[in-house]
């Protein structure tokens, strides 16, 4: 198996720079999110789940899956979120175990937002946390997925506290627009290549 790194932190933090500078040192990275949404439509495992457990309408007559629909179905019910976390969050987890051991590469690293909630942590050798300021991070995601700030506080509200974050990880990214990105990550990633 490649030596894995798992690359999280809250919204705005910089998760996906950090993933693209470490994919032009030439390091694989898996995006859990894009493969999340993959596997949903893909995977029948997480189908014939989702059916039993929430309803043959979370996917529609074409077989797609119903997005908004099971975005109703969970708003506001932690233990539906529990509940479709429970059955996605271990097709992705064998999914990128699989696909770490089919690159061939020395290093590969996870993307997720989630990497602690959805117990990935335990599948990676090291944890780099990318931190920004609450105000830094706020900013980017208001003008990244063009919302409001009440929104991008709500979604602030759903995940680890920065602390939390921070006590966790192996190693720390500080993304402040003050430090070096570029030196940072090609610090961290020299040291495993």
């Amino acid at each position: 198996m490649p030596y894995m790194i798992g690359i999280t932190g809250g919204i705005g933090s910089g998760k996906s720079v950090v993933s693209r500078l470490l994919r032009l040192m030439g390091v694989p990275v898996y995006d859990c999110d894009s493969e999340a949404k993959r596997l949903m439509q893909e995977s029948a495992a997480i189908r014939e789940a989702l059916v039993e457990k929430v309803g043959a309408e979370v996917y529609d007559d074409a077989s797609r899956l119903d997005r908004k629909f099971l975005a109703a179905y969970m708003f506001g019910n932690a233990d539906r979120v529990a509940l479709v976390n429970g059955i996605v969050h271990p097709v992705v987890r064998a999914d990128f175990r699989r696909w770490a051991r089919q690159t061939g590469a020395a290093v590969v690293a996870v993307e997720s937002a989630i990497l602690f909630e959805a117990g990935m942590d335990a599948d990676v050798d090291a944890v780099w946390v990318v931190h920004a300021p609450e105000r830094v991070r706020i900013e980017r995601a208001v003008q990244r997925d063009g919302t409001t700030e009440g929104a991008v506080r709500s979604r602030m509200g759903n995940q680890l506290e920065e602390e939390e974050y921070i006590r966790r990880a192996d190693k720390v990214i500080r993304n402040d627009g003050r430090s070096s990105l570029i030196a940072q990550v090609g610090k961290l990633s020299v040291m495993k290549m």
